[in-house]
């Protein structure tokens, strides 16, 4: 086994019937400590694997860089055992010359887990990070019958899920062809996407035009945010968005589907990519997108984002 999963004894109870004890199998979580030229920006709980692609995709999330050109190398340091043994949970992260550092603010205050991308934030000002990138103007179109075949496609590169149960997933499909160019995975969603967002900087790749980021749960402000982050112009959930997910989506000009789900979807920004599929009357989204825009946004308020 690797340190992706671990192996652990456990007993399998059935109301009625016996009790069984068996080994199981479980995704590993552990802490990685995300340090920026010597400084520690932020610890985060992780599946261990793609921990440079986790860092570089962390650091376009925060607004650090922008372009594969700006990481320039990464190196494990030593851990916290007593001896001095490398414990493949610190990373160092160093700049291209030229570029700024972190600033200050932007380092987390406590632990971020794997269930809280946004866990740390010292402000409410500092959740929303805008991007060097616009996604409205992003001509993509997607056809929905193609589009529906994504979470199946997911699915089925999910090796870790398929032997613990216990990994989110994200993938990052060309929308012009339905090829899908990334998968990873992690027991943090937010883990997941910077993972796919880092792969994409390591290949210089960014902005993502062009793209459809899909995820295995649900799609939360945060991960809307890292998508816009990226340049990506369309995030599709096989579960339901938040309110601000959708909100955050409509403001910046993405193309934002949940409940992906065999033959059916819900559209809830951007429904204008998509094509085919029947779909709706022009008035009816038009009313519909009208709906959301009109809507206080919480976004320019002092509302506190969940």
């Amino acid at each position: 086994m690797t340190r992706i999963t671990a192996r652990r004894k456990v007993v399998r109870l059935t109301v009625g019937g016996r009790r069984t004890t068996r080994e199981d199998v479980l995704a590993v979580e552990e802490p990685l400590e995300i340090r920026v030229n010597g400084t520690s920006l932020a610890v985060t709980m992780r599946t261990p694997g793609n921990d440079y692609d986790l860092a570089a995709g962390f650091l376009v999330s925060e607004g650090v860089i922008s372009r594969g050109e700006h990481f320039f190398a990464a190196r494990y340091c030593a851990g916290a055992t007593v001896d001095g043994e490398n414990t493949y949970n610190v990373l160092d992260v160093s700049l291209a010359p030229g570029v700024a550092a972190p600033d200050p603010s932007l380092e987390r205050n406590f632990l971020t887990t794997s269930a809280c991308g946004l866990c740390g934030k010292a402000n409410i000002d500092a959740v929303r990070t805008r991007s060097v990138f616009t996604v409205s103007d992003d001509p993509v179109l997607l056809d929905a019958e193609r589009l529906i075949t994504f979470p199946d496609v997911l699915r089925a590169g999910q090796a870790v899920f398929e032997k613990t149960g216990g990994l989110h997933a994200a993938g990052l499909f060309d929308a012009a062809t339905g090829e899908l160019l990334v998968l990873r995975e992690d027991v943090g969603r937010h883990n997941a996407v910077d993972k796919v967002i880092g792969w994409a900087v390591k290949e210089d790749r960014l902005p993502l035009r062009g793209t459809v980021l899909q995820v295995s749960g649900r799609a939360s402000f945060e991960l809307v945010q890292k998508a816009a982050m990226a340049g990506i112009p369309m995030l599709a959930a096989v579960s339901a968005p938040s309110s601000l997910a959708a909100e955050l989506a409509t403001d910046v000009g993405m193309t934002l589907v949940g409940f992906l789900r065999g033959d059916s979807m819900v559209i809830y920004a951007g429904a204008e990519r998509i094509t085919g599929g029947g779909g709706r009357a022009a008035d009816d989204v038009a009313g519909a997108e009208g709906a959301a825009t009109s809507a206080p946004s919480a976004l320019a308020g002092s509302a506190t984002p969940n």
